[in-house]
């Protein structure tokens, strides 16, 4: 993978709803081989969400990937999703108990801790969505 030795992982996927699931195996992969794997089950919550996201919004031309970056950090994991669209995404109101969508991005700040998400530009078209996910105190 990419960069891995360095504490940055670069992967690229097809924008697909399989891409997700592909996605999260590789992701799995890099925080055990950083040794965060008690990260792991937050940190796949918060990719699923963010990338799920980048696929279902992220209408671009045919052909355009979505990239995955995985920054190690001090104590855990910067994930970031980067697509071609250029809409941001912005948490919609709170849907009702009964909504079948519409929860991924409070997740995301529930999860990240509210203040350690959010969105930037990025060289060329489009956005990255970002979300730092941290290792439990043991």
């Amino acid at each position: 993978m990419e960069g891995e030795a360095h504490g940055v992982v670069v992967l690229r996927w097809p924008r697909h709803p399989r891409s997700v699931g592909r996605a999260r195996e590789g992701l799995r992969k890099v925080l055990a081989a950083w040794e965060l794997s008690g990260a792991e089950d937050i940190a796949l919550l918060v990719l699923s969400e963010l990338f799920g996201n980048a696929v279902v919004h992220g209408v671009v031309p045919r052909g355009r990937e979505v990239e995955t970056r995985y920054l190690r950090m001090s104590g855990g994991v910067r994930i970031e999703v980067h697509d071609a669209a250029c809409e941001l995404p912005r948490p919609m109101p709170l849907p009702d108990s009964d909504a079948c969508s519409g929860r991924g991005l409070f997740l995301v700040a529930a999860l990240a801790l509210a203040d350690r998400w959010g969105v930037t530009e990025r060289t060329g078209p489009g956005k990255a969505v970002w979300a730092e996910v941290s290792t439990p105190d043991p």
